[in-house]
């Protein structure tokens, strides 16, 4: 299942002159056209706050207003802050960033398992998200909810909600992004320096921030409850109970708000051009802002360009709160955006856009020029149209309407791209393309991503379901395995049926109901795709077929795309509307 949509990672803005009052109009357009109910923003220049503002409601249909000291919940921004904590006692020698962290563990040990056997973990590594670690993010728990242990949490025992955090492919190789990860690092904080994390956080690394707003006490502690935002989920309710509380503080427990958030990035612009070393000596901060493995991680951070150009960033989400901080590393801009919603849209990435350009930052052009688009046929649309895989587990879907393409959030139309050639495609401001490649039998086989002088190339998953012309079912016993299987995953008992799961697959859906399957019935056969040399990879399974059924789901008409492995096991799904 993808954990979330991609447009965040890709896309951004169309073309707009930029001004400070331009700037409102868009976070105005941008909260009605996604039904945001609460934003608040902060703005760096030259190495000082130059905007902070706020925005709508902190619950829907309330009448408390949001404001720049309101607290959002920072998701995975809380693993960049940590990093910083993390660093600080590698400067001190305490810890060591290429040895084996079990050497340090105390409360906990990373377990040897068969893809791994005697293999290492270093910090390096989970600050890189290149240990081979498992459990991409956390679900949080209600307020009302048990409310487990850090080492429960580790050992995905009762009552954590979440798999055992355990290496699942050889460490170093390659990166596979993991919240569990960070939640090993936190252990492994709290054992070298025998204090809570919450408590080492706030000496450390807020306080020397001036982040004088923000905990990563959890739950949350009740003097901070009442300038607390709701939450809300994707369908627009409020999380039961405000928000969801997370032991997994290292990776998704920050309380704070986009002027703190932008402190911490000032502490870190000034570490990196050695200015601070009482926040982080300029060598540590080097070692962070250093691409990793890959040409988008360095250590805690996201990276981009180099040089002058250089921008280190994450975003984040909890249940209910996304959040981006985005920030140039040697010019001294950036941006916090914050909302108390989960939006699958570029909404809060446009902004950012309007932001970047709006205050000159290298990576953005002021005045983007549009692109000269060409002439595209039907067929040459409908080939590209699609969903194609951005990031493990994390897809685009792209549809043609009126000779140009859409990607697509939440059902609905989000970024436009017009054509510019055979088979590329451009984004409305010119900044982003797609061309889309092709097979000897002219089969659309993938896409490269062209972005500011990178280009990335990504597979295809599939055509759009409703494409697909009617066919007969070649294995009507296949289907009726999918059927099953689909109505276990929504009451929590995929373990009973063990012997058509993949590994990866058995392990992460187990004994946890699915809540988009549920209700699953009326599946019927559809189509399937041979993708096996598109390097598909779900839940740590190679995909070489997915087979598309329809069925319905909570009384409403979907399709759901099972990924199958060559040996005929089912290593993942996706339900999608069209």
């Amino acid at each position: 299942m993808c954990a979330s949509p991609a447009l965040a990672l890709l896309f951004s803005v169309g073309a707009v002159q930029p001004s400070p009052d331009s700037l409102d109009r868009v976070i105005q357009r941008e909260m009605r056209k996604r039904a945001i109910p609460g934003l608040s923003i902060a703005v760096v220049d030259s190495g000082r706050i130059v905007l902070a503002r706020a925005y709508g409601v902190t619950k829907r249909g309330s009448t408390t207003p949001v404001t720049t000291s309101t607290l959002f919940q920072a998701g995975s921004i809380s693993k960049a802050v940590t990093a910083v904590g993390a660093m600080r006692l590698v400067e001190r020698g305490t810890l060591h960033l290429d040895r084996d962290v079990n050497e340090q563990l105390v409360s906990w040990k990373v377990p040897d398992t068969t893809v791994a056997a005697g293999e290492r973990v270093t910090v390096r590594e989970l600050l890189s998200h290149s240990a081979g670690l498992n459990v991409h993010g956390f679900p949080g728990y209600d307020l009302s909810a048990p409310y487990p242990t850090l080492v429960q949490v580790l050992n995905g025992a009762t009552p954590a909600n979440t798999q055992a955090i355990r290496i699942v492919r050889r460490p170093g190789v390659r990166w596979q992004y993991s919240g569990g990860g960070y939640t090993i690092l936190q252990q492994l904080m709290i054992d070298v320096t025998h204090q809570p994390f919450d408590d080492f956080m706030q000496k450390e690394v807020l306080t020397p921030a001036g982040m004088t707003a923000s905990t990563f006490a959890q739950p949350l502690p009740v003097s901070f409850a009442p300038n607390a935002a709701t939450g809300h989920t994707q369908d627009g309710r409020p999380v039961r109970g405000g928000w969801h509380a997370y032991p997994e503080m290292a990776a998704a427990g920050l309380w704070t708000t986009p002027t703190d958030l932008a402190k911490f990035a000032m502490a870190l612009q000034r570490a990196y051009r050695r200015d601070n070393a009482a926040f982080l000596g300029a060598e540590k901060a080097d070692q962070m802002l250093q691409y990793q493995r890959n040409d988008f991680m360095g250590l805690g951070v996201f990276l981009r360009g180099n040089n002058v150009r250089l921008e280190f960033s994450h975003g984040g989400r909890d249940e209910g709160f996304d959040a981006s901080l985005n920030a140039t590393a040697l010019t001294g801009q950036g941006v916090v955006i914050m909302i108390n919603a989960n939006d699958n849209s570029a909404a809060v990435e446009r902004i950012q856009r309007v932001v970047s350009r709006l205050y000159n930052w290298p990576n953005y052009r002021k005045d983007p020029v549009p692109p000269r688009a060409v002439d595209a046929d039907a067929e040459s649309l409908n080939a590209v149209a699609g969903r194609y895989e951005v990031r493990n587990n994390q897809m685009v879907m792209f549809a043609p309407r009126d000779g140009h393409l859409f990607s697509f959030a939440d059902g609905h139309e989000d970024e436009e791209f017009v054509p510019v050639g055979p088979d590329r495609f451009t984004r409305v401001d010119g900044d982003v393309s797609f061309q889309f490649t092709r097979d000897v039998s002219r089969r659309v086989m993938g896409a490269t991503i062209l972005d500011h002088g990178s280009a990335r190339p990504i597979p295809r998953v599939g055509p759009l379901a409703t494409t697909f012309a009617p066919t007969r079912d070649p294995d009507p016993s296949r289907t009726k395995r999918i059927d099953v299987l689909l109505r276990a995953m929504s009451a929590g008992k995929a373990g009973d049926h063990a012997a058509v799961l993949a590994p990866g697959a058995l392990r992460d859906f187990r004994d946890h109901a699915i809540g988009d399957l549920i209700g699953v019935s009326g599946v019927a056969y559809v189509a399937e795709e041979d993708v096996a040399d598109r390097r598909l990879t779900r839940h740590d399974g190679d995909v070489a077929t997915i087979v598309y059924v329809k069925a319905t789901i909570g009384g409403a008409p979907r399709f759901v795309l099972v990924h199958f492995t060559k040996e005929g096991l089912v290593t993942d799904y996706d339900v999608v509307e069209r």
